[in-house]
């Protein structure tokens, strides 16, 4: 069996999105001819966590992990925050009052002194231990995902060292991220990360990411030829319809993260004229709205704002298995895009999941993006732009009327399929082989 060196910092107990993509490709590697060897850290500060993950992980796998240091205990202590409490994915805003000059300067330190982010310190020690590691075991290819894009640093040196063929995987943008402007870089910190992305899209045998929007971004940044390989779902279609039976109540669930980019202002405006409108009264009366995951302090004065207290749902955080049974129980799912410059190709692991459970999808976004290219090849779900509020408030409407005749039925959708991860895994091997032929 071949064997692959998967340089990764999310795996369980990690739980949300970063770690689904690698943790599901690697449990199939196995049954294509690769034993995948992961490295990844111990001690990490995840945002949330999730054991129930564990089970994924490939029998076969090997595990390597190292202590990592991060500069979280210092941010904590500048800006008055609970030792054990989490630091939040993202630029999530809780709406706890935080003196706005030190998170002003704890931003600046993490753009300007941890390059590319902030598990930067674990780069030389993962080098110096993989070398040695990597003399007494030898593996055919080595992938790199991030971000942190730190993984990808470490992967070069060792393609460096040894010229083993090196994968590297983005399931985000490095530079082209929604955030990277928030930063507040110096013109020299600017310059750094362009130029070790530059670096790594270069150097690398081959770079993958997960939509085609973005490819093009990392094209425009150096990379050559970047292949595409989306997310996808895990789970048995057939056996997830036994153990989930629809809401009685027009329960519209959104899984994930919802941070101030995410906030559909105007779907909120759009809920909140319906409840108030007289000749949809058994709207209101029959309208849940259940958010699953972090939510930015934006979304929650949006929804106060619109009076939609009551007909609203925030769980924070539940395992992944019982999120599947969830979003198959609702009656629609919702999709919020980033509205932000990258938006077009904002392709999130999510909908995937989405399209599986066989739910009609809501989305809010880019009708000429990504998103919206998956929904309409698989006839999955709607997309309505940001801005068009009275487009929402008529889709809403029409799922409306459809879940009162009976007729937002689970379907069947072979379209969906080739996103299983197990087809993606056979796509990515089929990939990692072709590299090596050609080298």
């Amino acid at each position: 069996m071949k064997r692959v060196l998967i340089i990764t910092y999310y795996w369980p107990p990690s739980g949300g999105s970063g770690v689904q993509r690698w943790l599901k490709m690697s449990k199939y590697l196995p049954e294509n001819g690769w034993q995948p060897v992961i490295y990844t850290a111990d001690g990490a500060e995840y945002p949330v966590e999730d054991l129930s993950l564990e089970k994924d992980i490939a029998p076969e796998a090997e595990i390597i992990r190292r202590p990592i240091i991060e500069p979280y205990s210092f941010y904590k202590k500048f800006l008055g925050i609970k030792k054990d409490e989490k630091i939040k994915a993202g630029f999530i805003n809780e709406g706890k009052k935080k003196s706005a000059w030190k998170e002003n300067v704890s931003v600046w330190l993490r753009g300007n002194l941890f390059i590319p982010d902030a598990r930067c310190w674990w780069i030389k020690p993962s080098v110096r231990y993989l070398k040695k590691y990597l003399q007494k075991n030898p593996v055919d290819a080595i992938i790199s995902t991030g971000p942190p894009h730190s993984m990808h640093l470490i992967a070069k040196e060792l393609h460096k060292k040894f010229n083993i063929p090196w994968i590297a995987d983005f399931r985000d943008p490095w530079t082209d991220i929604d955030f990277f402007s928030e930063l507040k870089l110096t013109k020299r910190s600017l310059k750094k990360h362009h130029k070790l992305q530059y670096q790594v899209l270069t150097e690398a045998n081959k770079v993958v990411t997960v939509g085609w929007d973005w490819a093009k971004g990392l094209e425009s940044h150096g990379a050559k030829d970047v292949a595409v390989i989306t997310n996808g779902y895990d789970f048995n279609i057939e056996e997830l319809r036994t153990k989930s039976g629809l809401s009685d109540n027009f329960v519209m669930s959104h899984v994930g993260i919802i941070g101030a980019a995410r906030n559909a202002t105007k779907f909120w405006e759009a809920l909140g004229e319906l409840i108030k409108d007289e000749n949809q009264s058994d709207f209101s009366n029959l309208l849940k709205i259940r958010l699953i995951g972090q939510v930015d302090n934006s979304v929650l004065i949006s929804i106060k704002e619109n009076k939609l207290e009551n007909h609203v749902e925030i769980i924070p955080y539940i395992p992944h298995e019982k999120v599947i049974i969830e979003q198959s129980a609702s009656q629609v799912l919702l999709l919020f895009v980033n509205n932000s410059p990258n938006a077009k190709g904002i392709l999130t692991g999510k909908i995937f999941e989405y399209m599986a459970s066989g739910r009609p999808i809501l989305a809010i976004g880019p009708k000429d993006g990504d998103t919206a290219i998956i929904l309409d090849e698989t006839k999955s779900g709607t997309i309505v732009d940001f801005e068009d509020k009275e487009g929402m408030k008529k889709s809403i409407l029409d799922l409306f009327e459809k879940y009162k005749d009976n007729q937002l039925l689970t379907k069947e959708n072979e379209s969906v399929k080739k996103y299983s991860r197990r087809a993606l895994a056979k796509e990515y091997v089929n990939l990692i082989e072709r590299i090596l032929r050609n080298e």
